[in-house]
């Protein structure tokens, strides 16, 4: 187990049993244990009495020998797929005019260049990206729904993003779900958005169901008795099979952000902390282009950067 520092799951407290734990498990201000264990590797798992509480703790080890201990901590990185082509640069709305303030991983053209092809684009009758001759059920109520809201322009704002979500989410009656909120559909756009245009053009608004569909299959997955809800513990469990890696002081941000009293998270709540992550991630790889991890950022460049995640 030495030099695995991955956060250990359920089913490593199942099958193996503990070798010392304290006699009482009572909830006190203070309780201290003294044992004494051969020689091996272990882990130390101090907990409070009751969940979701910050607790402090001391530990003191005699040995003999040197021993050396670490924290089980994950390393905080997200699965990339493979790309066959350049990746489009991250353009926020708020300084798309300037193109030298333009942030991606590759050498563009002038935002001018590309301003009106989405809309000649999506204009025509044209299959979703990726698909054979024949759409889908779901596909063709998406494309109508979209024509209906979206008007002559063939791009969605957040407001009739919201209304298209909604509409078709509540069709899902596996899915217990109030619907999405404003702010989460404003998420949505700044995530998709790759023209700078604060708006969603049918290609980029297929691309974010897509992304909802995966992340929607994960909630239902842990979602075992349908409440519309999932608790903290699932949700490390179901960030991490997003492919997104965190340590124990990221889950504690996220529980906090988006977890309501009873330190549950509902859909919508589920799918912003996801949008979040997505974006953060997708934005700092932008910056990070000699992938050492570490950025630099100037105040107007945070500014963007947050302001518009």
């Amino acid at each position: 187990m030495h030099g695995n520092k991955q956060h250990l799951q359920k089913d490593f407290f199942l099958y193996n049993a503990s070798k010392a734990r304290s006699k009482t498990y009572i909830n006190m201000r203070e309780v201290s244990q003294r044992f004494r264990l051969p020689p091996s590797e272990y882990v130390i798992v101090p907990s409070t009495y009751e969940p979701h509480q910050e607790g402090e703790f001391i530990l003191r080890v005699f040995s003999e020998k040197r021993n050396l201990s670490e924290e089980a901590e994950n390393t905080i990185s997200v699965d990339r797929p493979v790309k066959k082509k350049k990746t489009k640069p991250i353009i926020f709305v708020s300084d798309r005019a300037n193109s030298n303030k333009e942030l991606g991983v590759d050498q563009e053209s002038e935002e001018g260049k590309d301003k009106t092809s989405p809309d000649k684009q999506e204009k025509s009758p044209q299959p979703w990206p990726g698909n054979t001759d024949q759409e889908s059920e779901e596909q063709q109520q998406f494309r109508n729904i979209f024509k209906q809201i979206a008007g002559d322009d063939m791009e969605i704002c957040a407001d009739e993003l919201k209304n298209v979500l909604n509409t078709v989410v509540n069709k899902h009656k596996d899915l217990k779900s109030r619907g999405f909120t404003l702010e989460s559909c404003r998420s949505m756009i700044a995530l998709m958005d790759t023209d700078g245009s604060g708006r969603l053009n049918l290609q980029e608004f297929h691309h974010l169901w897509k992304k909802i569909k995966a992340w929607q299959k994960i909630f239902k997955h842990y979602d075992t008795d349908q409440s519309g809800t999932i608790n903290s513990y699932e949700m490390r469990n179901a960030v991490n099979d997003a492919g997104f890696h965190l340590n124990s002081q990221l889950y504690d941000i996220i529980t906090m952000r988006y977890a309501d009293r009873h330190m549950n998270i509902d859909f919508d709540s589920f799918i912003c902390c996801f949008i979040r992550l997505e974006g953060m991630f997708r934005a700092f790889n932008a910056f990070d282009k000699d992938g050492d991890g570490i950025i630099k950022l100037n105040v107007l460049e945070w500014l963007q950067l947050t302001m518009y995640a």
